[in-house]
C-alpha cells in the first residue's frame, strides 16, 4: 500500500515536470552537453593513443589542463554580474561544442591541450549553473527527482552516442566524428537562446564568494569527490586501452552498457534519496568505491573490468546526494555562489592529481587506483556526519 502511494506520488510529480519550462530548458542543454562530452570522452583515449601517440605523462598533462576551468568555476559568481544564469548555461554548452569541433581540426598534443581547455570551460561552467538552477527552482523533495530524471535522459543520450560511434567508426576518421558531434551541440545551444524559462519571484542570489563554517562538510565531501573522480576519469579507460588494448568499438560498447544501467538507476537513486536519506546513500557509494578502486589495481580480467566500470558509474550517480544535502541545510540566497565555490573546491586536487598520477603511473600503474581507494574510505568516514534537519516539503509550483 505504502509502495503504491509512493509510486503514485512520484509519478504525479514527474507528470508536473512536463509543464515546467526550466525543466525542459535544462533537459535540452543537458542532452546537448552529454552528446558532446560523451562523444569526446568515448573517442579521446583511442584518438590520443592510436592517432597522436601520447604517453601516460602527456595524458596526465592534458587531463590536468581539462580541470583548470573546474578550478576556476569560482569566477562564475562574477560572470553572473553581466549575464543571467540561464543564459550562461546556454553559452557554456555553445563553448563546449566549439571545443569538441576544434579537437577534430587540430590532431596533435598541443592541439589536444588547447581544444580540451575550451571544451572543459563550457562543460564545467554549465555543470555549475545547471546544479545551481535545479536547487533554486525545485523544492527539497523535488530536486532529487529532477536530477534523477535529467541524468536518465543524459544516460539515454550517451547510449545513442555510443551506438553512433560504434556503427560509423570504421567508416570515418576521428576528426570527422569530433566535428559532427561538436556542430550538433552548437546548434542545440543556439536554439536554447530562443527560450526564457526564468521565474523572477525566486530569492535573489548573492553575487559574491560565500564561505561559511556551517558548509564545511559540504566542502570537504566535494574536495574528496573531485580527487577520487579524477583518478577514475583519467586512468580507468586509459588503463583499458594501454594495458589491456581495448579497441574503440569495445570502449563504445562499454559506454553503451554502462548508460543503459544508468538510465534506470539514476531516477531510482533520486527516489531513494527522498526515501532513506543522503547519509545512507553516500555511505553506500563510498564503501562500494573503496572496494572498486582497490579492485582496479589487481583485477586482470576484461570481463571483471567491465563490471567494475559499470558499478563505478552507478555509485557515482549517488553523488547528487551531496548537493541535495546542501540544499536542505543552506540559506536560499547562497545556492548560486556556493555551487561555484564547491566546483572550485572539487577541482583543487583535480589540477595536480592527473599530473602526479601520470608520473606515478610511469613508476607503477597500480598506485593511482590504490590512492583512490584510500580517498573513498576517508569519504565514508566523513559521510557519517551528514545530518538533515527535519522540515516540511515545499509543494511543487509550475514555473
Amino acid at each position: 500500500m505504502f509502495v503504491n502511494c509512493g509510486s503514485f506520488y512520484v509519478n504525479n510529480m514527474l507528470r508536473q515536470f512536463r509543464d515546467n519550462k526550466l525543466y525542459h530548458y535544462l533537459l535540452l542543454l543537458s542532452i546537448a552537453m552529454a552528446a558532446g562530452f560523451q562523444g569526446w570522452r568515448t573517442m579521446f583515449n583511442n584518438f590520443a593513443v592510436d592517432d597522436i601517440g601520447i604517453n601516460g605523462f602527456q595524458n596526465g598533462v592534458i587531463q590536468s589542463v581539462r580541470e583548470v576551468p573546474g578550478f576556476l568555476s569560482l569566477l562564475v559568481i562574477y560572470v553572473l554580474l553581466i549575464i543571467k544564469e540561464h543564459r550562461l548555461a546556454a553559452v557554456s554548452v555553445l563553448l563546449l561544442g566549439a571545443g569538441v569541433t576544434a579537437t577534430g581540426l587540430f590532431p596533435s598534443f598541443s592541439g589536444l591541450v588547447v581544444c580540451t581547455l575550451i571544451m572543459s570551460l563550457g562543460f564545467h561552467y554549465f555543470q555549475t549553473v545547471n546544479q545551481s538552477l535545479t536547487l533554486q527552482y525545485f523544492a527539497h523533495n523535488e530536486a532529487p527527482l529532477i536530477m534523477g530524471s535529467v541524468n536518465s535522459y543524459v544516460a539515454l543520450t550517451n547510449i545513442i552516442v555510443g551506438i553512433i560511434i560504434w556503427s560509423v567508426s570504421g567508416y570515418f576518421d576521428f576528426s570527422y566524428l569530433f566535428i559532427f558531434f561538436g556542430i550538433a551541440v552548437m546548434l542545440a545551444a543556439l536554439y536554447s537562446f530562443r527560450l526564457n524559462p526564468i521565474n523572477k519571484d525566486l530569492p535573489v542570489q548573492q553575487k559574491k564568494m560565500i564561505l561559511k563554517r556551517k558548509y564545511s562538510l559540504f566542502y570537504l565531501l566535494h574536495f574528496l569527490s573531485g580527487a577520487r573522480r579524477q583518478i577514475f576519469v583519467v586512468f580507468v579507460v586509459f588503463m583499458m586501452v594501454e594495458k589491456y588494448h581495448f579497441s574503440l568499438q569495445t570502449i563504445a560498447i562499454l559506454f553503451v552498457i554502462n548508460n543503459v544501467v544508468n538510465y534506470f538507476m539514476a531516477p531510482f537513486i533520486g527516489r531513494m534519496i527522498n526515501k532513506i536519506g543522503e547519509r545512507f546513500i553516500l555511505s553506500c557509494e563510498y564503501l562500494s568505491l573503496t572496494i572498486i578502486f582497490l579492485s582496479y589495481a589487481f583485477v586482470d580480467s576484461k570481463i571483471l573490468l567491465f563490471a567494475l566500470y559499470i558499478f563505478n558509474n552507478v555509485f557515482y550517480s549517488a553523488a547528487m546526494a551531496i548537493n541535495t544535502y546542501f540544499q536542505k541545510t543552506a540559506d536560499p540566497e547562497d545556492i548560486a555562489p556556493s555551487m561555484a565555490v564547491s566546483f572550485t573546491i572539487n577541482h583543487i586536487s583535480a589540477i595536480v592529481i592527473p599530473v602526479i598520477g601520470g608520473a606515478l603511473w610511469m613508476y607503477n600503474w597500480r598506485i593511482p587506483f590504490i590512492s583512490g581507494s584510500v580517498i573513498a574510505l576517508l569519504s565514508l568516514i566523513l559521510a557519517q556526519k551528514v545530518k538533515i534537519p527535519k522540515q516540511k516539503f515545499v509543494s511543487f509550483k509550475k514555473i
